[in-house]
């Protein structure tokens, strides 16, 4: 029997090639700028309630694109991928996102600090919120690439939400360790949402910590000392914290606090999505297989990927950690997701609709036989898993 192919399908090549897509990258940087969206919202309509213009947008407007526009499953011919990986209008189109990203955070400061209702300031840092979870999704592209200058911007798109460490653990944990019980960012089957938020946030910051402490030791420095990026990164979000709070006063300290984790919720949700369920095997030697297709969960959608940088194809950029987001490719292979990322957040947060979408399809991936999936130890009986290897946490 032939294995299956990881090459993804080709695009007809009978005429050039064109990047349809290429301007409506653009569209994406309309999310920093939710904050001023909300706002002129309210004083056009005096409906207060749009100061959660944020989460509307994102878990309303954008599953409702998606539906309508559905997927795209085009792949770039690889003789035009290395022009497109040097073509610097991409590049641009996520380092614009950071100016907008802090001009909206100070906008939103500014708003705080002049007097909002509790529900209304509520709103607008929920709002703000989104923005910070998309910016740790624009850090995520921009911290894979080798350049400095990315690395660098990657790192300050990451302080507003306080979660530097994840230029750290992401790069050097996630990408080791992928749908292995080891990683405590791959959900387990079985594992709710709110089961893995802890175990991942907890998971992701000790891991962080064990490897930039292994890597400083190997280097011969001390490990509480400017060069551990993860101090270095806490050191930034605290930085910019006290200095909002110098500014415009100590009252947009609790904004400033419920934005961040609207952030880390958000990407936490991601992560476990996914990965949920799949697992890699072991080989003989005790190491595991390597990363393929079959370990993500993807989506085509058009809409979400849009606004997302391709993050959906996540099987390509597991393969592939320094391609850039326009040249990330469909896998046939891969398995894929109902529908795109913002659908499947709110999914997610409804333990009971998530289990009856997703449990199905992970079993199906393994042919029925939960063992071979990242299981959950204490719901190994709910899935005939009874014999699974038992996982910590």
């Amino acid at each position: 029997m032939t294995a299956p192919s990881t090459t993804p399908p080709a695009s007809p090549a009978s005429t050039p090639w064109r990047d349809r897509k290429r301007y409506t990258w653009l569209l994406g940087l309309a999310v920093p700028t939710l904050p001023f969206q909300a706002a002129a919202l309210v004083a056009v309509s005096d409906w207060t309630v749009l100061w959660w213009w944020g989460p509307f947008f994102a878990f309303v407007i954008i599953p409702v694109l998606d539906a309508l526009i559905g997927p795209d499953q085009a792949n770039p011919p690889d003789e035009v991928i290395p022009q497109l990986e040097e073509d610097k209008y991409y590049r641009w189109c996520t380092y614009l996102y950071l100016p907008l990203q802090y001009a909206g955070l100070l906008y939103a400061c500014l708003l705080w600090a002049e007097g909002m209702s509790v529900q209304d300031a509520l709103g607008l840092a929920a709002t703000v919120g989104v923005v910070a979870g998309v910016a740790i999704n624009t850090a995520h592209e921009l911290g894979h690439k080798r350049e400095t200058v990315e690395r660098r911007l990657a790192r300050l798109a990451l302080a507003q939400s306080a979660y530097g460490h994840f230029y750290v653990e992401h790069n050097h944990g996630h990408h080791i360790r992928v749908a292995t019980p080891e990683d405590p960012a791959s959900s387990r089957l079985g594992e709710s949402l709110w089961a893995f938020l802890p175990r991942t946030v907890a998971g992701s910051v000790r891991s962080a910590w064990r490897l930039e402490a292994r890597r400083l030791s190997r280097r011969h420095h001390r490990i509480w000392s400017h060069r551990n990026d993860v101090l270095t990164a806490w050191g930034l979000t605290a930085l910019l914290f006290t200095t909002l709070a110098a500014v415009f006063g100590p009252s947009v300290l609790p904004y400033l606090f419920v934005q961040a984790v609207c952030g880390i919720l958000l990407l936490e949700t991601v992560n476990y999505l996914e990965h949920y369920g799949l697992s890699r095997e072991r080989r003989p030697d005790g190491r595991y297989e390597r990363v393929a297709p079959r370990h993500s969960w993807n989506s085509n959608n058009t809409t979400s990927n849009i606004f997302l940088y391709q993050l959906q194809r996540h099987s390509d950029h597991h393969a592939n950690p320094l391609r850039r987001y326009q040249t990330l490719r469909h896998f046939e292979e891969a398995p894929q997701l109902p529908s795109g990322y913002a659908t499947m957040i709110v999914l997610a947060w409804a333990t009971p609709l998530w289990r009856r979408v997703m449990d199905p399809k992970v079993l199906a991936h393994y042919g029925g036989d939960a063992r071979r999936a990242n299981l959950h130890h204490r719901r190994a009986s709910r899935y005939g898993g009874l014999d699974a290897p038992t996982h910590a946490g």
